[in-house]
């Protein structure tokens, strides 16, 4: 897959083409020919890169938490879930593939995985709706939790979402109170939850999976309960204004962990989870463990009562 550059990453993507450039020539005048100038040249890109990513501001980390290539769903699940089997529908009305969900093993441990997909191509972005789930997802994940309290099993949700479907069919269907119902069944599960926030976590799209014991949040994702243009189109009455609205709604991970909205941020590799996304998903891999060996400890009303307390934090001293 070609690489996909953001707007600050333009002097990377000038190296980076010169570097090919010379590539191509070294095929033609010999090997090792330009291996001096394409080394330094890959260092030098090496060093802005770690520049540029030392210091991104709101919209900045909006872009990557939006880029392309970032891991999604599908690619956690591969990466950290063995024998993962599918599970479908919410037994109402149809199966929503932009909330997918099943049984499988964490890391010896069997759990019950939760998460939103996005797709990665114009064929599997159509399939999952771009990550917007319809009311049915979220009644599929809540139908997931039961089954997980029921088998005493740790449920972890990924979330990375703009947020849920706003149709006229998702109206239909109830979507407001189907996130409702996604919301309560995370606060009152009996089993440990942990949500990790590995894109955007776009409104009510998101809590609806994330109420959980553990919030963890990738370094450059975001979390917030609008997206960045439709705080600037509500508030601000101009679309355009969304990167000056993203800086001031706090969506950063350095800003949601001050005001206890997350719990844990979770190194991302220099350039982004999508410069390196098995390090990224390893790295993810090793804070749930972390997480869910205090948390596997805890009866099923010390889990609850842990996670009241947990929201009842937020935003305060």
């Amino acid at each position: 897959m070609a690489a996909h550059y953001l707007d600050f990453e333009r002097p990377i993507a000038e190296l980076d083409a010169k570097i090919d450039e010379l590539s191509k020539l070294s095929e033609t005048t010999g090997p090792g020919a330009f291996d001096a100038e394409i080394a330094a040249l890959r260092a030098r890109v090496g060093e802005l890169r770690a520049e540029a990513y030392a210091h991104l501001n709101a919209w900045q980390k909006t872009q990557i938490a939006r880029h392309p290539q970032r891991p999604h769903f599908i690619d956690y699940a591969d990466g950290l879930i063995e024998e993962f089997v599918e599970l479908r529908g919410d037994r109402k009305y149809a199966d929503d593939q932009a909330i997918l969900g099943g049984l499988g093993r964490f890391r010896g441990l069997p759990v019950m995985v939760i998460g939103q997909e996005k797709g990665h191509d114009t064929t599997t972005r159509i399939k999952h709706n771009f990550g917007a789930a319809r009311p049915e997802g979220y009644r599929k994940a809540v139908r997931l939790m039961d089954l997980a309290e029921q088998f005493n099993l740790p449920v972890l949700s990924f979330i990375d979402t703009g947020g849920a479907y706003p149709g006229i069919g998702g109206e239909e269907r109830g979507v407001a109170e189907a996130i409702a119902r996604g919301t309560e069944r995370c606060l009152t599960l009996g089993t440990p939850m942990i949500a990790t926030i590995t894109g955007e976590g776009m409104s009510g799209g998101a809590i609806g999976i994330a109420a959980a014991n553990r919030v963890l949040i990738l370094e450059h994702s975001i979390y917030a309960v609008i997206s960045p243009e439709g705080c600037a189109s509500i508030l601000l009455r101009d679309r355009a204004m969304a990167e000056g609205a993203a800086k001031a709604m706090k969506i950063t991970a350095e800003d949601l962990i001050g005001l206890k909205v997350v719990d844990r941020i979770i190194e991302e590799p220099v350039g982004g989870a999508h410069a390196d996304p098995a390090l990224a998903i390893s790295r993810v891999g090793d804070a749930i463990e972390a997480e869910l060996k205090s948390l596997l400890k805890l009866s099923p009303d010390d889990l609850r009562e842990h996670r009241a307390q947990r929201f009842y934090a937020i935003g305060r001293p």
